[in-house]
């Protein structure tokens, strides 16, 4: 990768890649092993939905290499700052306009009036008809709502509530003022749209980040960046088109919408193209384990990471290692007194009591749940050198699945022998992460 020869402590990124990811979206800055990474997430899903010159349903920052990565390595990514901006967003269940797209609505988009690729548009107005095509002036956004709300937060963003028909058109009005947008952003904000259902509903908020890790080796869509929606570009009629060996080959998972990779997290992921290419995006403001409605609280947010570099700890997919309080209640670490407790249970059988564990969570993607959690076993087994049936008794008894997103991205949490993640280079950092005695 080309990127500026100067090795940065801190790099900034004020830049965002129209819905790309891949080869082509070349880092130019680097970072140092150890260094951080800051931007102004704007926000994933329905604003870059309803923008069709963008190739992708999100609107994520010019990746940054970090100095060292080759493939083959994993880059620690610990989530440090995830602040939202926004004072309010519009979501909800979508639907789709069959002639402002070919086959995939988030990618292929078309100006039904005039039929131009991926037109430029205006907006005039509010409402649904507002995204204009700047050459017919045809309305050409490809999605529109089957029902959504606007949503408002309190000043410390502690909660937020669904607002009115006159509220959600305020909003519209000064839509890209309300979301926080930054300068660069080339988004058509959502609460342009001002829905208004469910008003007066209170929900509590908890920030964390859609969409983030290294680029895959090979030009995607970012919001395509993972097993289930990536499963849309198999035979796809675009130019962006894989097959399910390509797709797998060359994801790396970054498109999660897990609701753990909030700050204090720590999201271990793989390297495939050299520098590995960190990127930032789709921050919501909270979501329920599933994301029922595909989509959730969209939001502009400052983000930082710290970017640590693990040589020769190859990765499948990404691993996660979670805030303790977010880990399932059976998978948490041990207490000394759980610990005393099982070792006079073995010894009155006379039974060599196992080593210490520490919980790791393996996430698994695919177009559908039973996949996803297939694939999620298969990684694990793969990075551990062990058999499936025993990475599927041990997250049965000492661990659990959780669904990130429907259909398909879930989180495998195993309490993993420490002798095991020590050999394959994660045994430092999920003891520093829980507070592990060696």
């Amino acid at each position: 990768m080309a990127v500026t020869v100067e090795v940065k402590d801190l790099v900034e990124v004020h830049r965002y890649t129209r819905g790309l990811i891949g080869p082509s979206t070349e880092p130019e800055q680097l970072v140092k092993a150890g260094g951080r990474i800051r931007t102004v997430s704007p926000p994933g899903c329905w604003g870059p939905m309803i923008t069709p010159h963008f190739v992708g349903g999100h609107e994520v920052s010019w990746p940054v290499a970090v100095d060292g990565a080759e493939v083959g390595d994993a880059i620690a990514i610990t989530i440090e700052r995830v602040d939202v901006r926004s004072l309010a967003t519009s979501s909800g269940t979508m639907i789709t306009k069959e002639a402002a797209f070919g086959s995939d609505p988030f990618v292929d988009k078309k100006c039904p009036g005039c039929a131009t690729p991926w037109p430029q548009t205006r907006v005039e107005g509010t409402g649904e008809g507002a995204i204009r095509c700047v050459k017919c002036g045809a309305e050409c956004s490809p999605f529109g709502f089957e029902e959504g709300y606007t949503i408002v937060f309190d000043d410390d963003r502690v909660v937020g509530v669904t607002v009115d028909a006159a509220v959600a058109h305020d909003f519209a009005l000064r839509a890209r003022e309300v979301a926080a947008l930054p300068e660069a952003s080339e988004q058509h904000p959502i609460l342009i749209y001002e829905p208004h259902t469910i008003p007066g509903t209170l929900a509590r908020l908890r920030s964390f980040i859609g969409n983030v890790g290294t680029i895959p080796s090979r030009d995607m869509p970012d919001s395509h960046n993972a097993g289930d929606f990536g499963s849309f570009l198999i035979g796809a009629g675009h130019k962006y088109a894989m097959t399910e060996q390509e797709l797998a080959e060359h994801r790396t998972d970054g498109h999660l919408d897990c609701d753990a990779v909030r700050q204090g997290a720590v999201l271990i992921v793989p390297v495939k193209v050299g520098g590995g290419g960190i990127y930032i995006g789709d921050s919501h403001a909270n979501q329920g384990d599933g994301e029922l409605s595909l989509h959730t609280t969209d939001v502009t947010a400052d983000v930082e990471l710290k970017v640590d570099l693990l040589k020769g700890v190859e990765l499948a997919g990404p691993v996660l290692l979670p805030v303790a309080d977010d880990l399932p209640w059976i998978a948490r670490p041990f207490t000394a007194e759980e610990r005393e407790r099982g070792r006079k249970l073995a010894e009155r059988y006379d039974i060599r009591p196992s080593g210490p564990v520490g919980p790791v969570q393996f996430i698994g993607t695919g177009p559908t749940i039973n996949e996803a959690t297939d694939n999620a076993i298969e990684r694990a087994a793969r990075l551990l050198g062990i058999g499936q049936a025993q990475v599927r008794n041990r997250c049965t008894i000492s661990g659990s699945v959780e669904i990130a997103r429907l259909p398909g991205a879930i989180q495998l949490t195993m309490l993993v022998p420490m002798d095991a993640l020590d050999r394959i280079g994660l045994g430092t950092l999920v003891r520093e992460q829980y507070s592990l005695a060696e």
